[in-house]
């Protein structure tokens, strides 16, 4: 019976292997965004259509959390329908850089609709089967199957219908899977049991993401001969991503997980989905962000560009609003869990913002420069607002 009903995860449950190496595929897609925004001509639309596709990949991802934070993933009859969603996930990264673009052959904004769904079908059968096992667990499956499965339509008639239909109808999906999800877990929870493994998953996948800004850092575009400012430029995106690491893992991290679990049994899955889901998936946003702004700067510093100019407007905002995205997340997750926010943090989460007026004017090594400079101030700043972060009264950790 081990191998055919689900194995109930404990309270000292912690991320399995298997779960790393699903993140691992997931990821993948996420990075293949990179490669559609990346394409010339990458235009403001270019960068919003791909925002729509990192939100449709993290809120496709967000529920196998919850499945692996209630039954172990790594066994069993749950283990091979997530290797269904894995190989769907693959298919889907496969034909993102060509996700509006309809043409003979493979239809790839199709396939990538059909992929979706197969992705979110197989979420919903493995929570049906674990409903098996933990029978509380039905009364938020019926209300939350619901707005996952309306979803598919528009996202399914856009992909045949192709280019602005298209971004208006996947748009309408994106707000009908979150906006119905959440209400759903608004009145039936989901179920937290380890706190420990819920916010492994979360971390892991961010640094994997973050480790795209050093891949994109070291390796430029595929054609690169790298120069002395490009080698420049290289090491001022690992001195960011450094920071960027430092500024979650260092100190956020352990501090929001510990408030997490002082909160009491019947509010922490509430408070978890909220901080978590609202505060740090637009981390990953951010640093995906920040890594296409990194493959940007050093493209133009390559041998092969004969563009001299300043960086521009596009890999400018992806620089720099992917960094204050990133920051202003950050906060999101410390009101949320630790619940201690400074005015001077919001400040300097906006600055990026501020100076990117500056920076699309400036020349690309000039404007990593001006980036990394900030994030190493921000990194110092932190020391004066927190000593580790130190939870406050757990029983304030409510939702806002």
């Amino acid at each position: 019976m081990r191998g055919i009903r689900p194995v109930v995860a404990g309270a000292t449950h912690r991320t399995t292997m298997f779960e790393i190496f699903f993140d691992l595929v997931f990821v993948f897609a996420l990075t293949r965004v990179i490669a559609f925004m990346a394409q010339p001509p990458t235009g403001l639309l270019t960068l919003a259509q791909g925002l729509l596709l990192l939100l449709l990949l993290l809120y496709s991802w967000g529920p196998y959390t919850w499945v692996g934070n209630l039954v172990r993933a790594d066994l069993g009859l749950v283990r091979g329908a997530t290797l269904v969603a894995m190989a769907a996930i693959f298919v889907a990264a496969l034909v993102l850089p060509d996700a509006w673009r309809q043409g003979p052959g493979l239809d790839a904004p199709l396939t990538l609709a059909l992929a979706y769904v197969v992705v979110r079908a197989v979420q919903l059968v493995i929570l049906a089967w674990v409903s098996v096992t933990i029978p509380s667990l039905r009364s938020t499956l019926r209300y939350f199957s619901v707005p996952v499965v309306l979803a598919w339509f528009p996202l399914v008639g856009g992909a045949l219908l192709g280019g602005t239909a298209q971004t208006v109808l996947w748009t309408a999906a994106l707000l009908v899977d979150i906006g119905g999800a959440r209400l759903a877990s608004a009145f039936h929870p989901w179920q937290l049991r380890s706190v420990d493994h819920f916010t492994e998953r979360y971390g892991l996948v961010l640094i994997i993401a973050l480790g795209e800004s050093l891949i994109s850092a070291g390796a430029g575009p595929r054609t690169m001969a790298p120069v002395g400012s490009a080698v420049a430029a290289a090491l001022l995106g690992l001195v960011s991503t450094v920071c960027l690491w430092w500024l979650y893992f260092d100190r956020l991290a352990p501090a929001a997980r510990a408030a997490v679990s002082g909160v009491p049994d019947d509010r922490r899955a509430d408070v978890a989905g909220d901080a978590y889901g609202i505060g740090h998936s637009p981390l990953i946003v951010g640093a995906i962000y920040f890594a296409l702004g990194i493959e940007e700067v050093i493209g133009r510093l390559s041998e092969e560009s004969t563009d001299t100019g300043p960086l521009g407007w596009e890999a400018a905002g992806a620089l720099y609003a992917g960094v204050a995205v990133y920051l202003l997340s950050r906060l999101v997750l410390r009101r949320l869990t630790v619940r201690v926010v400074h005015p001077a943090q919001v400040v300097a989460a906006l600055l990026p913002l501020a100076l990117l007026p500056v920076g699309r004017s400036l020349a690309p090594l000039a404007a990593l420069a001006l980036l990394t400079v900030l994030l190493i101030a921000v990194t110092c700043n932190e020391r004066r607002f927190d000593r580790r972060d130190e939870p406050v009264d757990p029983a304030r950790a409510t939702r806002p």
